[in-house]
């Protein structure tokens, strides 16, 4: 009965998208790209008299209802209300500036991860991550990297933090309550990405630069395979898992794969999304991925099979920019605001048009 559940939920939920294309196509014969009508909108964030709000990656909180969105540039972090759209924001947090090839950045809270009654927060602009409550928004233990972090992933089977830090190729590992390091791994390449894989004891992540996927097993802290996605010179990025089938899906810059890590790393699928594409999210429960390709302005919606192979449900216009999706659970998407162009919102899609 739960499984007829399940289909007929799935088949629902790609019905109302498919309405959505739909509604889409016959609003744009006329040439111009109505938002409004599309189910494409923003959701203003405070910049703090920044210009914009920078992001990176962004946490949808099922405990609360919320999205948490750090705020980079503006030295903050955004808790979305899903239900109300309003926002309450975590101010504090130090940021400095950076030069780059394109001048100079502000840096600051970038990275999150959805922990048990805590959110983890990294902070670029003082190699910190910190703990909050995902109900008080309190601040609780703090834990300072010597090391510029990236992605952060809470890994439940060992109530730890696992932190990327590509600056010096290597993963650091904290412990889940008080955020005091317990270990520093080291590789060849430079992590991107995470995956928690409770069901085989492995935490999975990219090095970017070297096209390749690994598997690190969570007690030993060794590699136990590595595997070739075949992304291409701009690597693999975001990860997304699916545990019990044992499909790990892959970013690359114009596209999304499905690996079997169950068995032997095949590539299973791929569906094209169009250029830009940095982290990814992946629904067990629903079987739906979520692309944002920032440089095409385009969210690709696909649905994976029991053999991992993708069907495209959807393919939505968004705003240059918009990458870094997550979904809530009555399904609408969000995505990070990450392109050039400045913008102090995040961009929203709805499954039901409005």
């Amino acid at each position: 009965m739960k499984r007829w559940a399940f289909l007929l939920g799935t088949i629902l939920l790609g019905v109302v998208w498919a309405s959505t294309v739909l509604a889409q196509t016959e609003s744009h014969k006329g040439g111009s790209h109505d938002s409004a009508s599309s189910g494409v909108r923003t959701l203003a964030l405070p910049d703090n008299n920044a210009g914009d709000v920078s992001m990176d990656y962004i946490a949808y909180d099922p405990g609360t209802n919320s999205v948490w969105v750090p705020g980079g540039n503006t030295g903050a972090v955004d808790v979305v209300d899903a239900a109300t759209g309003k926002v309450r924001q975590i101010p504090g947090f130090q940021t400095k500036e950076v030069e780059g090839r394109n001048g100079k950045r502000t840096f600051g809270p970038t990275a999150v991860s959805i922990g048990e009654g805590v959110v983890y927060i990294g902070n670029r602009g003082d190699s910190s991550v910190c703990a909050f409550d995902s109900h008080t928004l309190m601040r609780g233990a703090c834990g300072h990297l010597d090391s510029v972090p990236d992605g952060v992933a809470y890994v439940a089977p060992t109530k730890e933090v696992w932190v990327t830090t590509p600056g010096e190729k290597g993963i650091r590992i904290l412990d889940a309550k008080t955020l005091e390091e317990k270990a520093k791994l080291t590789f060849d390449g430079n992590p991107e990405g995470y995956a928690v894989d409770p069901v085989r004891g492995r935490f999975y992540t990219n090095m970017e630069d070297l096209d390749k996927s690994l598997a690190i097993d969570l007690k030993t802290h060794k590699t136990v395979a590595t595997w070739n996605p075949s992304c291409g010179k701009g690597g693999p990025h975001g990860l997304g898992l699916d545990a019990k089938a044992g499909h790990l899906f892959i970013a690359c810059d114009t596209l999304a794969e499905v690996m079997d890590v169950g068995h032997d790393g095949a590539i299973l699928s791929k569906v094209d999304t169009g250029d830009g594409v940095d982290d990814i999210h992946y629904e067990p429960a629903t079987h739906l991925l979520y692309v944002g390709a920032a440089n095409v302005a385009k969210l690709t919606i696909a649905r994976a099979d029991d053999k991992g192979h993708l069907t495209i449900v959807v393919q939505v216009p968004t705003q240059e920019g918009a990458r870094n999706a997550t979904a809530a659970k009555d399904g609408t998407v969000y995505l990070a605001h990450g392109g050039r162009t400045k913008l102090s919102a995040l961009v929203v899609v709805s499954p039901n048009g409005k």
